[in-house]
């Protein structure tokens, strides 16, 4: 249904149900314009003035266009108070138990997204403005028992596929939005509030990079500017056997113009971070590199990743 609708292919496990609203909101803004377009024409031709020399001031005495409005309602509060809003409460309200899921805090700002995570012992540490600084943009207090553990990233989300997450927003300056186009997710943040929403990963970025992956032409002659978050998801060998492209790489101009000399016309690329936190909200001068990048992985490996940032912040 993604496809259909010229959405990114769909990673949470709701996903789905937004694409199915988005779906049926199309179809019934088709039929009001066609049946607009419809009413338009037969009008025209209704109410010509060969047909109809003298204006008639009365108007059209019927019943239908009463229906038609009523009906459309019917059908927009359905869509609405039916599916929309039972969704959306799920999403923001209907939280899983914090013990089963990913519990996180993110803190925007102007311009980046800061990434708490409460560690092993599975609590937040004290946090205070008075503490904020360049080393420490949310104000964690080292002090506290219970902040030793905590984790800080900056524009770096890692999640486990497949378990559930709750994210805590808030904003530490200016309106921002929080949004995750994979997921279908979007949450404004506002200054001096406390937002929380939840998502079920359900495909890692690997996964997701693979599906997005296509061939492209390579002219050696041509530059390669437009290829510039894209990485090559195959190596590429010339015919002695000496690697020309990488997997994992970006294709670069000297890589370009090797390929064509070794006869090689097309290759295989995929985004380099496929999965992105945008801010959908404008939030001033360097709104456009308001980003971060989502990192799903196999539960493995972000117990292993969990463990590794661990060791690094209390060696």
């Amino acid at each position: 249904m993604h496809d259909l609708l010229g959405l990114p292919p769909e990673a949470s496990a709701h996903a789905h149900e937004i694409d199915l609203s988005i779906a049926l909101i199309h179809v019934v803004m088709f039929a009001l314009f066609a049946g607009w377009i419809a009413f338009y024409l037969i009008a025209l031709v209704r109410f010509r003035r060969s047909r109809n020399p003298r204006a008639v001031y009365a108007g059209l005495r019927s019943r239908i266009p009463y229906i038609v409005v009523a009906t459309v309602a019917v059908v927009e509060l359905t869509l609405l108070l039916g599916f929309d809003m039972p969704l959306w409460a799920r999403i923001v309200s209907d939280l899983p138990p914090e013990k089963d899921a990913v519990v996180v805090r993110i803190i925007a700002e102007q311009f980046a997204w800061n990434v708490h995570y409460p560690g092993a012992d599975g609590q937040f540490g004290r946090t205070d403005k008075s503490l904020v600084s360049p080393d420490n943009p949310i104000g964690l207090d080292r002090s506290d028992p219970a902040a030793q553990d905590d984790l800080v990233a900056i524009n770096l989300l890692t999640l486990p596929v497949g378990k559930p997450v709750i994210v805590y927003l808030s904003s530490k300056d200016v309106i921002h939005s929080f949004g995750i186009p994979f997921f279908r997710v979007k949450q404004d943040v506002i200054p001096g509030q406390l937002f929380r929403i939840s998502f079920t990963p359900t495909k890692t970025s690997d996964e997701i990079q693979a599906a997005m992956a296509r061939l492209y032409a390579i002219d050696s002659s041509s530059g390669v500017e437009a290829y510039q978050t894209l990485v090559s998801m195959r190596e590429y060998r010339d015919a002695q056997g000496n690697v020309i492209l990488a997997k994992g790489d970006p294709l670069t101009q000297d890589a370009a113009g090797s390929l064509s000399r070794a006869g090689i016309r097309e290759v295989l690329l995929g985004p380099f971070s496929p999965i992105e936190i945008a801010c959908a909200q404008l939030c001033g001068l360097g709104h456009y590199r308001m980003k971060a990048t989502v990192n799903v992985v196999t539960p493995d490996q972000y117990a292993a990743w969990l463990k590794e940032q661990t060791s690094e912040t209390n060696p």
